[in-house]
């Protein structure tokens, strides 16, 4: 961790609570570990906890760790030397990061803050390469993680370039919720945050937004944007974005 305030700290996995270690047991990359295999996987991890805003690690940093979040989020983001900031993703509770750097040995290639406070568990490289190296079907799951980060990557990049301002919205807004399936589609972002994460200005989410509210397609709440009408945002997308307002 570089940059960061001080973490608290708890280490050795037989103190933390079933219900944090069942994080990773829930995860699907490691769902399928043999009990012996998910035991050792859980005694290199090490637990943290961070207070909102505090720096995980920056791009250029050494990628030396696997993360998975236990609670919280983290916000993913790069920024330019005039001090534009831009959100690739938001990494929520039961998600993991840092395996690009984890897996090649560069740099990082973006930064990582704690978003919300958050709770962390956090894996060396250097027990987890031979880990990974010693359970093929893990191996596996890691070459299908780093292809699903390639297709987000390229779809954010298609709507950057092919879709107006409301389709690369109504898109942010679709991916975003579908992670909280089954429990629902209220999305914890701030308008600041979803303009950074689409290229718009904060202005110009606020008056599509409320454009949307008022056709009954989205909710706004304090620091959250309910998606009541996802089929209506797919559409949208789907027409090339030709109806914005």
């Amino acid at each position: 961790m570089t940059g960061a305030p001080p973490i608290e700290r708890t280490a050795g996995a037989p103190l933390f609570a079933n219900n944090k270690l069942s994080v990773l047991r829930k995860h699907p990359y490691f769902a399928d570990l043999e009990p012996e295999a998910f035991d050792q996987l859980c005694r290199y991890a090490k637990h943290i906890t961070l207070k909102r805003g505090t720096t995980i690690f920056s791009k250029g940093d050494p990628g030396t760790s696997l993360i998975a979040v236990i609670s919280g989020t983290v916000k993913i983001s790069i920024s330019s030397p005039d001090g534009r900031n831009a959100i690739l993703n938001l990494i929520e509770a039961g998600e993991i990061f840092g395996e690009i750097a984890l897996l090649d040995g560069l740099s990082r290639t973006a930064d990582a803050t704690a978003n919300t406070n958050c709770e962390l568990f956090v894996i060396d490289r250097r027990e987890f390469i031979p880990f990974v190296r010693s359970q093929p079907t893990l191996a596996m799951k890691f070459i299908e993680l780093l292809c699903a980060r390639l297709r987000w990557t390229s779809d954010q990049v298609e709507q950057v370039i092919l879709q107006d301002l409301p389709g690369r919205l109504a898109s942010a807004l679709l991916r975003l919720s579908d992670k909280h399936k089954p429990q629902g589609r209220t999305i914890s972002i701030t308008q600041q945050e979803i303009s950074e994460m689409v290229g718009m200005t904060r202005e110009s989410i606020n008056k599509q937004l409320r454009a949307w509210a008022t056709r009954g397609w989205v909710r706004l709440e304090h620091g959250a944007i309910v998606v009541l009408k996802p089929e209506s945002l797919q559409e949208l997308v789907d027409a090339g974005a030709d109806d914005g307002e």
